[in-house]
């Protein structure tokens, strides 16, 4: 493996980089999108029996902010419930802006690695070929070694970039899927608890006027 990397000269050492960053990335990103630390599925009944217990403090309202992206997100919205049902959606929106720019954390970076890999995969391909048109114009076509080592850079550079370029690319519309998933999800159950939350005080207005 070694030899390989020194045959590919120099532009071996930015694509092995872009490769640890792929792995660092993708890793991360999977570890923080879980759906237990993002959007767990009991968290919105949990939150509905607080209410309607009337346990939903002060101190419950931070701890919830503080539990998952999701509680981050309802927490906004029942801090302005009383305010009405479209300050509560603008609430809910604004903090779902926050949450979606962090969810998104490093794709931008696997996305333009996905793009880049392949260029010095490419860059190291013409630098191969500049370096055996040179061996030609210099010894003429009798020299083989200085050929083929040439042309061995041009190809372990294109392959070296494909290698990192592929999965990067992959996992990058694969993470991207998965937030979509995640924020349609979430704002589900935001939308459950708007609707909930307000018809419930519609329906209490009601029988108070009566």
């Amino acid at each position: 493996m070694l030899e390989i990397i020194k045959a590919g000269g120099f532009l071996m050492l930015p694509i092995i980089l872009c490769s640890i960053l792929v792995v660092a990335i993708v890793a991360e990103r999977f570890w923080a999108l879980r759906r237990s630390r993002v959007a767990p599925k009991h968290q919105l009944a949990e939150v509905w029996l607080a209410l309607k217990a009337n346990k939903m403090d002060g101190e419950k309202l931070k701890a919830l902010r503080s539990s998952t992206l999701l509680g981050q997100v309802l927490a906004a919205g029942l801090s302005n419930s009383k305010h009405g049902r479209d300050v509560m959606k603008d609430s809910i929106e604004e903090a779902a802006s926050h949450v979606t720019h962090e969810m998104e954390r490093f794709l931008s970076t696997l996305g333009t690695i996905a793009a880049v890999a392949p260029l010095l995969g490419l860059l190291g391909t013409v630098l191969g070929m500049i370096e055996v048109f040179t061996a030609i114009m210099v010894q003429g076509t009798g020299n083989s070694g200085v050929l083929a080592g040439g042309i061995s850079q041009a190809l372990i550079t294109t392959a070296a970039g494909l290698s990192v370029a592929i999965p990067a690319l992959i996992f990058h519309r694969a993470l991207t899927r998965k937030i979509d998933d995640l924020l349609v999800s979430m704002e589900q159950e935001c939308i459950k608890l708007v609707d909930v939350l307000h018809n419930d005080r519609v329906v209490a207005k009601k029988g108070d006027g009566q």
